[in-house]
C-alpha cells in the first residue's frame, strides 16, 4: 500500500475510536485513574458517579461492575428512578442522594473491585470507582513447641506457630524475641508464613518461626504481632509471650541444705542436689563419716532431694552430690558440705532406783552426752515445780510424801528446742496408804458391782480382798497399784461389806466399803471407810453411818403425840386432886389411894421412836439430857 493508502487507513483508524468513544462502550478505551473508596466487611459503600463539584444530569445512567476487566451491568438509573439487575447485587444496591450516589450494603471481601458509571445525556460521561474491602483478624494465637529445643541442634528448629484469622486482606506478621523483632537469617532465623482463603473470602494467617537456640534463651519470652491497615489507618494486635522449653547440658553441680542452720535431733532435713542443666542430670549422694572416713552411697528421689524424716546423730557426716548426663555421659561433681545434727542422748540418773527410809537423805546425780554444752535441772514430775539448777539434787530428812518421781532435764543452749530428759522415782520405805477411788452409790442387789481400792507404799504393797470376786490388778507406778473387784450383791454383802487389805513387808492397811440398797426405806446412802491419804498409812480410819434427819413433818406429829400424852395425864391427875386423893400443897410424897382392884391399871407410858437430837424438843427448862443409849422410851409408875 502507498503512503496515500496508509493515510487514509491511519484516518480511519481514528474515526472508528472516536465513534467508539462517542458510542460510550465500556472497557475499549484507556480508562482513567479510579476513585479510592475504602469501607470495612459488613459496612456499606456510598458510590458517587463523579467528583460532588462535576455537573451533570444523573437521572440516566447505567453502573457496572468489573471483574477481570469485564463490565457487568448492575443498575439501571432512568428518569431518577432505579432498578436493580438480576445478580449478586440486586437485593443490595439502592440510590441515595436524589440518584446522584448509589448504596452498596453488606460489604464482603467479594465486593473488593472497580465500579463504573455511565451517564447519558446530555454527553456521554464515565466514572470509575476502586472500592477497597477491609477486615480486622482475631486476637493471634500462639502455640509454642511443646517437645523443646535442644541447644545441640544444628538447624532452625520450630519454635512457635503464630496463626492470625479471618482477616481482610492478609495482615503482616513479625516475631519478636524478648522485645526484639527478628528477621530473616541463615542457618539460624527462619520464619515461614502461608495463608488460607475462608468461603467468606476471609484470610487465615500461620506463621512458623524457626530459630537456633542457646542456652541463655532458657527464659526468652517470644510473641507475635499481626499489623494490617482498616478505612481509619494502620493497627496492630500481639499475642501472648510464651516461653520455649531449652534443652542444655549442665556445667555446675551443687548441694543445699534444708532447713538452714542449726540442726538437732528429730528435725526433718532435706538434702537437695541441684544442677544448672535442662534436664537435670540424673544424681546420686555420697556421704563420709568423719570418725571413720568411710563413704556410703545414697540414692535420693527423682527429683534430686534426699529426705530425712527423722535426723540423728548418726546422719552427721560430709555429703557430695554427682550428676549424671544421660546425654553426653558426662559426670560432675559438687563441693562438699558437712551436716551436723545436734544430739543429747544416753541421759541417766544414779543411783537408777533411789530409795531410803523416813529421815533419812538421797543424793541424785544426772549425766548425758551431747556434742554441745549441756545445762541440768530438777523438777518434781507431780507439779513440775524446779527443785535445783545443776545436775545434783540432794534430799534430805525425807517424809513419805517426798516419794514419786523426779525428773532431770538437760538442756543445750545454743540449739533452741534440743533437750532431753529423765524420770526417776524415789522409793521411800512404809507401810501401804490407802488411797479412795470409789464414789458414794446406791446398790441394787443382783447386780454386778466394781469396787476399786488404791494402795500405794515400799515395798509395793498387794491387795486383797475380804469377799470372792473377780479382782484385776493395775500398777499406777513403781510404788502404786489399783486393784478392781468385780462382785455380785448379795444379801451377805449388803450386811458385811467388802474390806481392801493392802500389805507389805512393813506393815498393813484396809479400807472397808458398806453398801446399801438404793430402794430401802432405812438406807442412808453407801456407807464407806476409807484411810484419807492424809492419814498416816499404817492407821486406819472409819467412817461411821450418819443417819439423815427426819422431814419436819415427823417432828411436827411427834410434838402434837406428846402434847395430847400430857394433857391426858393432866385430866387424870386433876381427877384424883378433886376426890381428894392427891395431898397437893403439902411437903413430903403422899401416895396415891387407889381402890386394890384397880390399882395396878394406871400405869401411863410415854414412848417416842425420835432420836436424842429430836427429843430434845419435850426436854424441861432445866436443859437436861438423855444418855445417847436412851431411845426416848418414858414410864410414869402412878402405882407408888
Amino acid at each position: 500500500m502507498g503512503r496515500p493508502g496508509l493515510a487514509c487507513a491511519l484516518l480511519l483508524a481514528a474515526c472508528c475510536c472516536c465513534c467508539r468513544r462517542a458510542a460510550g462502550v465500556p472497557g475499549e478505551a484507556e480508562p482513567p485513574t479510579p476513585e479510592l473508596v475504602e469501607v470495612e466487611v459488613g459496612g456499606t459503600a456510598l458510590l458517587k458517579c463523579g467528583p460532588s463539584h462535576s455537573p451533570g444530569n444523573f437521572s440516566h445512567m447505567d453502573w457496572f461492575s468489573v471483574h477481570k476487566e469485564k463490565p457487568t451491568l448492575i443498575f439501571r438509573v432512568r428518569k431518577g428512578q432505579g432498578q436493580s439487575e438480576p445478580g449478586e447485587y440486586q437485593h443490595r444496591l439502592s440510590l441515595q442522594d436524589r440518584g446522584t450516589t448509589l448504596a452498596l450494603t453488606h460489604i464482603t471481601p467479594h465486593d473488593e473491585r472497580i465500579f463504573l458509571c455511565q451517564g447519558k445525556r446530555p454527553l456521554s460521561q464515565e466514572h470509575r470507582i476502586q472500592l477497597r474491602v477491609y477486615k480486622a483478624p482475631e486476637e493471634p494465637t500462639i502455640l509454642v513447641n511443646p517437645l523443646g529445643i535442644s541447644v545441640n541442634s544444628k538447624e532452625p528448629v520450630e519454635v512457635a506457630t503464630c496463626v492470625g484469622r479471618n482477616g481482610y486482606p492478609i495482615p503482616q506478621v513479625i516475631w519478636y524475641k524478648n522485645g526484639h523483632s527478628l528477621k530473616e537469617e541463615k542457618n539460624r532465623v527462619h520464619i515461614q508464613s502461608s495463608q488460607i482463603v475462608e468461603s467468606s473470602g476471609l484470610y487465615t494467617l500461620e506463621s512458623v518461626l524457626k530459630a537456633q537456640l542457646a542456652k541463655e534463651d532458657k527464659d526468652a519470652q517470644f510473641y507475635c504481632e499481626l499489623n494490617y491497615r482498616l478505612p481509619s489507618g494502620n493497627h496492630m494486635k500481639e499475642s501472648q509471650e510464651v516461653t520455649v522449653q531449652v534443652f542444655y547440658p549442665a556445667e555446675k553441680v551443687w548441694l543445699e541444705v534444708e532447713p538452714a542452720g542449726m540442726l538437732k535431733e528429730g528435725d526433718r532435713v532435706e538434702i537437695r542436689c541441684l544442677a544448672d542443666g535442662n534436664p537435670p542430670p540424673h544424681f546420686t549422694i555420697s556421704k563420709q563419716n568423719l570418725s571413720t572416713k568411710e563413704i556410703e552411697e545414697m540414692t535420693p528421689e527423682d527429683t534430686g532431694t534426699l529426705v530425712l524424716e527423722s535426723a540423728q546423730k548418726e546422719h552427721s557426716g560430709l555429703y557430695q552430690c554427682q550428676g549424671l548426663d544421660l546425654e553426653t555421659m558426662a559426670s560432675l561433681l559438687s563441693d562438699q558440705q558437712e551436716l551436723l545434727v545436734n544430739y543429747v542422748s544416753d541421759i541417766w540418773v544414779s543411783p537408777a532406783a533411789p530409795e531410803s527410809q523416813e529421815g533419812g537423805s538421797l543424793t541424785l546425780a544426772c549425766e548425758a552426752e551431747s556434742n554441745q554444752a549441756v545445762e541440768f535441772q530438777w523438777l518434781r514430775e507431780k507439779t513440775g515445780q524446779v527443785l535445783e539448777k545443776g545436775p545434783v539434787l540432794q534430799l534430805h530428812n525425807l517424809k513419805r510424801e517426798a516419794g514419786g518421781g523426779y525428773r532431770c532435764v538437760a538442756t543445750v543452749p545454743s540449739v533452741p528446742g534440743l533437750n532431753r530428759t529423765r524420770l526417776v522415782h524415789v522409793a521411800i520405805f512404809g507401810s501401804p496408804w490407802m488411797t479412795l477411788k470409789e464414789r458414794k452409790m446406791w446398790v441394787s442387789e443382783n447386780a454386778v458391782l466394781n469396787l476399786s481400792c488404791e494402795a500405794s507404799g515400799h515395798p509395793r504393797p498387794t491387795i486383797s480382798w475380804s469377799v470372792e470376786g473377780t479382782a484385776q490388778e493395775q500398777d499406777q507406778d513403781p510404788l502404786s497399784v489399783l486393784s478392781v473387784l468385780s462382785v455380785l450383791v448379795t444379801p451377805e454383802l449388803l450386811e458385811t461389806g467388802a474390806v481392801c487389805l493392802a500389805s507389805n513387808s512393813l506393815g498393813r492397811n484396809s479400807t472397808t466399803i458398806f453398801l446399801e440398797l438404793a430402794d430401802s426405806s432405812r438406807s442412808t446412802g453407801p456407807r464407806v471407810s476409807t484411810a484419807s491419804p492424809s492419814v498416816r498409812a499404817n492407821s486406819t480410819s472409819t467412817e461411821k453411818k450418819l443417819p439423815e434427819p427426819e422431814s419436819k413433818g415427823v417432828a411436827i406429829v411427834a410434838v402434837t403425840v406428846c402434847v395430847l400424852v400430857l394433857a391426858v395425864l393432866g385430866a387424870v391427875l386433876y381427877f384424883f386432886y378433886k376426890k381428894g386423893k392427891l395431898p397437893c400443897g403439902r411437903s413430903g410424897k403422899q401416895e396415891i389411894t387407889l381402890p386394890p382392884s384397880r390399882k395396878s391399871e394406871f400405869v401411863v407410858e410415854v414412848k417416842s421412836d425420835k432420836l436424842p437430837e429430836e427429843m430434845g424438843l419435850l426436854q424441861g427448862s432445866s436443859g437436861d439430857k438423855r444418855a445417847p443409849g436412851d431411845q426416848g422410851e418414858k414410864y410414869i409408875d402412878l402405882r407408888h
